[in-house]
């Protein structure tokens, strides 16, 4: 099953953004070669800079993805002001899906 991490930055948290953002790419790399990771970005302000994030994983249940969430080296810096986990349904171009 897919979630959706939609997080928002604290405001004035751009530093703590760039400073922790070597980890966390790490961590998303790991998380796309064990196949758990599906895509990632940041959200972007008016100003293009980032302003939050949208992940999206496969877990087994909402808890495991919670887990996923809050093991982001974003998440354990404090970088957000809000996480929401939600259920995902992939619908169109779902890369795992082969084309009818």
């Amino acid at each position: 099953m897919y979630f959706a991490f939609l997080c928002t930055d604290k405001p004035g948290h751009l530093q703590v953004r760039m400073d922790t953002r070597p980890t966390h790419l790490e961590h998303l790399n790991k998380l796309n070669a064990e196949g758990v990771l599906k895509f990632a970005g940041p959200f972007l302000g008016d100003d293009g800079k980032p302003t939050g994030s949208l992940v999206v994983v496969e877990a087994t249940d909402i808890a495991s993805a919670r887990t996923i969430a809050e093991a982001d080296p974003y998440y354990l810096a404090g970088l957000f002001e809000k996480v929401e986990v939600k259920a995902w349904n992939w619908v169109f171009n779902d890369p795992s899906k082969k084309p009818e």
